[in-house]
């Protein structure tokens, strides 16, 4: 293994791993050995390589060094709709791209056939970055993807990334934990609904933890219900961010009971995080605290 190669770094088989796991919860390990099932393999000389690579929340500097590497030594980089110019702009001359972002409701490639343009791009010997935004194991489909190549035998390196909620935070100088507002945090996909059924409101409508809906923006009257219904207070606070850590980053600020409003009177462009907690007034807190100090400083 050439340490040169920044596709080849020492690491664990993520796939071997998983599929020990799943054995052992089939009980097949339980005093007999069963057969692998069959597939059909890449031969090695053939079989590329292939990174599933996080991009972060959006700005190029909160980028890591890793993801860098593997970007620049890529030969063709498959990404997504949250992917930003400036980290495109990084991705080496001659290098192939490919498209295959998803927006509400408008799904540029099936899955299916992301996880095919993998195969066949691996399969033609190349160094394949696959590009998301926030970090692909929070709800970045990184286990479909891992499930297609390991199918045909490829092995695969995941790079994480800052999530679009540590990302946002850190923008906005909040906290997703404390001790005196939240010792639990959950991220949540608001896309639940489409199979059918929403979220557990009971389990989630708890005044000790922070909430975070990810896909959010199109439910935000459901959730805001939902959560009331389920036993928070009318006025606990809710926060969207749009854009987060971009110079385009949009927020709100509001509660339960009137964030509908006054998001149908001042809407958001998608992205967009949903923040639910108490952690929210401590942010605004801790701002108006720093800016009345900004005022007598400058005043004096």
């Amino acid at each position: 293994m050439s340490a040169c190669n920044p596709l080849r770094a020492p690491r664990l088989n993520p796939i071997r791993w998983m599929a020990r796991l799943s054995q052992m919860a089939q009980g097949r390990l339980a005093g007999r050995t069963a057969m692998p099932p069959a597939r059909t393999a890449l031969p090695a000389a053939l079989s590329g390589q292939v990174a599933l690579v996080g991009a972060g929340p959006g700005a190029l500097d909160l980028l890591t060094i890793r993801a860098l590497d593997r970007i620049s030594a890529a030969e063709a980089v498959v990404y997504d709709r949250l992917v930003g110019p400036d980290i495109l702009a990084r991705i080496p001359p001659g290098c192939e791209r490919y498209y295959v972002g998803k927006a509400c409701g408008h799904h540029s490639v099936p899955q299916a056939e992301i996880g095919a343009l993998l195969v066949r791009l691996a399969g033609e010997g190349k160094r394949v970055v696959r590009l998301k935004g926030g970090d692909p194991a929070v709800f970045g489909r990184m286990g479909e993807e891992l499930s297609a190549l390991a199918e045909v035998g490829i092995d695969a390196e995941i790079v994480p990334g800052i999530t679009a909620a540590s990302g946002a935070a850190a923008a906005l100088g909040m906290p997703l934990t404390d001790r005196a507002h939240a010792q639990g945090l959950r991220f949540i996909t608001a896309q639940q609904y489409r199979a059918g059924h929403g979220p557990d409101w009971q389990g989630l409508a708890r005044r000790d933890e922070t909430l975070v809906f990810y896909m959010g923006l199109g439910r935000v009257g459901e959730i805001s219900q939902g959560l009331m219904q389920a036993g928070l207070p009318a006025d606990w606070p809710m926060m969207l961010i749009a854009h987060a850590s971009l110079p385009s980053q949009q927020v709100r600020v509001s509660t339960l009971r009137d964030m509908p409003d006054v998001l149908a009177h001042a809407p958001l462009p998608s992205p967009c995080l949903i923040v639910v907690g108490s952690v929210v007034s401590m942010q605004q807190a801790i701002s108006m605290t720093t800016e009345k100090s900004l005022q007598t400083t400058l005043s004096g």
